[in-house]
């Protein structure tokens, strides 16, 4: 079973198929991947470098943008991945879901 998924050429991340675990080397697509973070299946790893800013591709289409930089084979997730389409919901320290504040600015539609 592959370790990771290119799930199309134009992709700047890969899904995790299976749980892998930091320090790990895996064959993404016939090139090998350090994993820098322990995560689950369905989670997605930067394939390349990304900066703050960067548009994350997934199915050849952008899902987010970068809001912090996160070297090859490190965890893409909410806490360095912004949504551009949808609001960003997070749990309060009592485990209810609330709405992250947007910044002055970058209004949603």
């Amino acid at each position: 079973m592959h370790a990771v998924l290119l799930l199309h050429p134009d992709d700047n991340v890969v899904v995790v198929c299976r749980a892998v675990t930091a320090g790990e080397t895996v064959d993404m697509a016939g090139v090998p991947l350090l994993v820098r973070s322990s995560v689950g299946v369905g989670h997605k790893l930067a394939r390349q470098a990304l900066s703050a800013g960067d548009k994350v591709r997934r199915y050849g289409a952008p899902i987010g943008s970068m809001t912090q930089s996160a070297a090859p084979g490190e965890h893409v997730h909410l806490h360095n991945l912004q949504s551009d389409y949808l609001h960003t919901y997070t749990l309060d320290s009592g485990n209810a879901f609330v709405e992250e504040p947007i910044p002055a600015g970058e209004a949603h539609s």
